[in-house]
């Protein structure tokens, strides 16, 4: 867990998934710009973590999911793309682990759905998430006003309830956010404050 905040909410027809943008080594910030939500064969894949480990990991789950696609022509579910990456992660602890929290999002014919895992390879499918230390601050945010009809609009305003109490009660200053949402149009960027 790192000083970091990234928070997925399932609404009703959609995923959407939140994170800070900034990279830190020890004390020093080294960028406040950074994509933390990778866009993977229909899905989203936000990780935090070591920079290197995320995105290493990241890169190497979405080129094998490519391949995927291409041996087989037929692309992985949300479910299948996460067990496979929880596997990927469990198999990596034993060599050279990846220190990776990651929130896995995805649209299929069953609907929306969040995934939810750790660096020692635990995972959930769950309606709301958090990683980092913003997860301290926002869970119970969360929990009070997720419901299963949430729409688009109500899930901005808890992300954006969410980032005001880090904002309010978090020491460290997390800078930007930048928001993405998976529904059964595919992944586009969401501003938070439109």
């Amino acid at each position: 867990m790192g000083t970091e905040a990234m928070f997925g909410i399932v609404g009703k027809d959609f995923v959407i998934i939140a994170s800070d943008q900034q990279t830190t080594f020890s004390v020093i910030k080294m960028k406040d710009d950074y994509d933390k939500i990778w866009e993977v064969e229909g899905k989203l894949f936000a990780a935090s973590g070591p920079s290197a480990d995320a995105a290493n990991f990241v890169e190497f789950i979405e080129k094998n999911i490519r391949l995927h696609t291409l041996r087989t022509g037929l692309p992985l579910s949300t479910k299948a793309a996460a067990n496979f990456t929880r596997n990927e992660l469990a198999h990596s602890l034993r060599k050279g682990p990846y220190q990776t929290d990651m929130l896995i999002a995805g649209y299929d014919a069953d609907g929306p759905c969040l995934y939810i895992m750790d660096y020692l390879a635990s995972m959930e499918k769950v309606n709301k998430a958090a990683h980092g230390y913003g997860a301290m601050f926002t869970f119970g945010l969360m929990d009070r006003y997720w419901n299963k009809d949430l729409t688009l609009a109500e899930a901005k305003d808890v992300i954006r309830k969410c980032i005001a109490e880090l904002e309010t009660r978090f020491v460290i200053d997390l800078g930007k956010y930048r928001c993405k949402v998976v529904d059964k149009n595919g992944t586009r960027v969401e501003d938070l404050y439109a």
